[in-house]
């Protein structure tokens, strides 16, 4: 009968139930959240452009920021470090390598000028205010300081970099232009709760598989929690790319690890100081910078990136998880 009993307690998949429902809940209070943010926004007087870079652009952020947040103060620092490293990698090989294999997604010399060198800039900060084991206070200080200064060169040059996207952010606000203000602030508090219970019950399961199967924290944050939340990035690309609005696409991947890196590392820092475990240093950073670095020849090759292309950046992602696993 014990032997029974320990079966059963071994093989209880309660954990994972509440982990993709913790998943679930959390993408689905993002978009809640950018959906009512956006019509009050909007109701205030705010401009497309603006509500692109400010409220979508936190907003789509907004699930990895409660995760890494919520990790960090649970004394899960491998959770916050390895949700922002496993997203960013995850972001340019699965999401970009599968983008490119549906559709070529056709590159603009602004996003290798402007786009490209600021995410590579971005990173190498990051690793090198990682080399002494933590990201601290004044790490974080200038991490967001970074996202102030970046976010304040877009806003006075809304045509350049990122804001290819502003089309797509259109089409999303139509959408929600409508809404009345009891419509608009239900779904904006409704996605702040969804974030906050969301996030409880990922980073809660997570810890509790990773304990059940001997694996450590950092590798369930690079995997399961880094891809379950670039899953919107993975659409969003996708879609835009089958519609061929290919340059959203690259716009949506690369903004979205520079934000990454300065909102939710910067952010989290500043509220508690993040853990660096020496493995991320010696491996997934390196293999961070380095298919960052792939990228740029692919991207010169043809000024595209087509089939061959993105099946290169996919093997190189199913690659770092076979040496990961």
């Amino acid at each position: 009968m014990p032997e029974i009993w320990h079966l059963e307690k071994r093989f209880d998949m309660t954990p994972y139930y509440l982990l993709l429902l913790g998943l679930f809940i959390l993408l689905l209070g993002g978009k809640l959240l950018v959906d009512g943010a956006s019509s009050i926004a909007l109701k205030l007087g705010m401009s497309t452009g603006l509500i692109g870079l400010t409220v979508v652009a936190f907003g789509t952020s907004a699930p990895e920021l409660l995760v890494s947040l919520n990790a960090a103060l649970k004394g899960n620092s491998d959770i916050s470090i390895g949700n922002v490293v496993g997203s960013n990698i995850a972001n340019i090989g699965l999401v970009l390598g599968l983008s490119g294999i549906f559709y070529p997604i056709l590159i603009r010399k602004e996003n290798i000028r402007f786009d490209y060198s600021v995410m590579i800039l971005v990173s190498i900060v990051f690793y090198l205010l990682s080399l002494d084991n933590k990201i601290s206070l004044w790490d974080g200080i200038i991490l967001f300081g970074g996202f102030i200064l970046f976010n304040g060169y877009l806003f006075r040059n809304l045509g350049v970099g990122l804001t290819g996207e502003t089309r797509l952010v259109e089409e999303e606000i139509e959408q929600v232009k409508n809404y009345g203000w009891l419509i608009s602030l239900a779904l904006f508090f409704g996605g702040v709760i969804g974030l906050y219970f969301g996030s409880e019950l990922l980073v809660e399961n997570a810890v509790l598989i990773s304990k059940e199967f001997g694996v450590s924290e950092r590798v369930i944050g690079i995997t399961i929690i880094a891809i379950g939340t670039s899953l919107p990035e993975l659409i969003t690309s996708i879609i835009a790319a089958l519609s061929k609005r290919t340059d959203l696409a690259l716009g949506n991947i690369i903004g979205s690890n520079i934000m990454n890196i300065l909102s939710i590392i910067g952010i989290t820092a500043i509220v508690r100081p993040i853990g660096v475990s020496e493995a991320f240093i010696q491996s997934d950073y390196l293999w961070m910078l380095g298919i960052s670095i792939l990228l740029f020849p692919l991207m010169r090759s043809k000024m595209r990136i087509s089939k061959v292309e993105g099946s290169i950046l996919l093997l190189a992602y199913l690659s770092y998880l076979y040496f990961l696993l």
